[in-house]
C-alpha cells in the first residue's frame, strides 16, 4: 500500500494547465514577423539623429533608471524594458501609437564601460525592446545600427534626468 501512496506524492501532471498570462508561442511568432521590419528599421548615426530632430520624434531609452540618470543621448526619456506595460508605455510616448520612437541601447557604444558594459549580441536590449514596442503596438520604430562613441559630441551624451516632457 505504501508503493502507491508515494507514486501519487510524486506524479506530475501529464499536460499541465498553461498559464493564460503567459505566451511563448506568441512571442515567438511576434519576433519571426518582426525581424523583417526590423532589418528596414535600422538606422545609422546620422540618420538616427536626423530622424531625432524631427516633429514628435521621441528617443526612448529602456535601460534601467540607474544607467540612464548615469548617462545617455541627451533628449531622451527612460522606460526601462521591465516597467513596459501598456499603460506605462502609453504615458510615455503620448497618444500617437505612430509616433517615430527610437531606440538605442548599451551595444551601440563602442566605450564597454559604465554605464554601457556591453550585453550578450543576442541579447542586446535593442532586439526585445523593438519586439516589445512592435507587440505592443506602437508600429513606427526606428533602432540605431551603428556603433558610437559616447565622447562623441556630436552623440550629446549627457547625464542626470531629462528636462520634463511635454507629451
Amino acid at each position: 500500500m505504501l508503493l502507491p501512496a508515494l507514486a501519487l506524492l510524486f506524479a506530475v501532471p501529464d499536460d499541465p494547465a498553461p498559464n493564460p498570462q503567459i505566451d511563448y508561442a506568441g512571442f515567438a511568432t511576434l519576433t519571426r514577423d518582426v525581424r523583417a521590419s526590423r532589418a528596414k528599421r535600422l538606422l545609422g548615426f546620422a540618420a538616427f539623429k536626423a530622424k531625432a530632430a524631427t516633429k514628435d520624434a521621441l528617443i526612448l531609452d529602456a535601460r534601467s533608471a540607474d544607467k540612464f540618470a548615469a548617462g545617455h543621448i541627451a533628449g531622451a526619456i527612460n522606460l526601462p524594458l521591465t516597467d513596459f506595460t501598456a499603460e506605462a508605455l502609453a504615458e510615455a510616448i503620448g497618444p500617437d501609437r505612430d509616433r517615430p520612437i527610437l531606440i538605442y541601447c548599451n551595444n551601440n557604444f563602442s566605450n564597454h564601460r559604465a554605464p554601457v558594459m556591453l550585453k550578450n549580441a543576442a541579447l542586446a536590449l535593442n532586439i526585445q525592446t523593438f519586439i516589445n514596442l512592435i507587440g505592443y503596438g506602437y508600429p513606427n520604430v526606428w533602432e540605431l545600427r551603428d556603433v558610437v562613441d559616447f565622447n562623441d559630441p556630436r552623440v550629446g551624451w549627457t547625464t542626470g534626468a531629462p528636462a520634463n516632457l511635454e507629451i
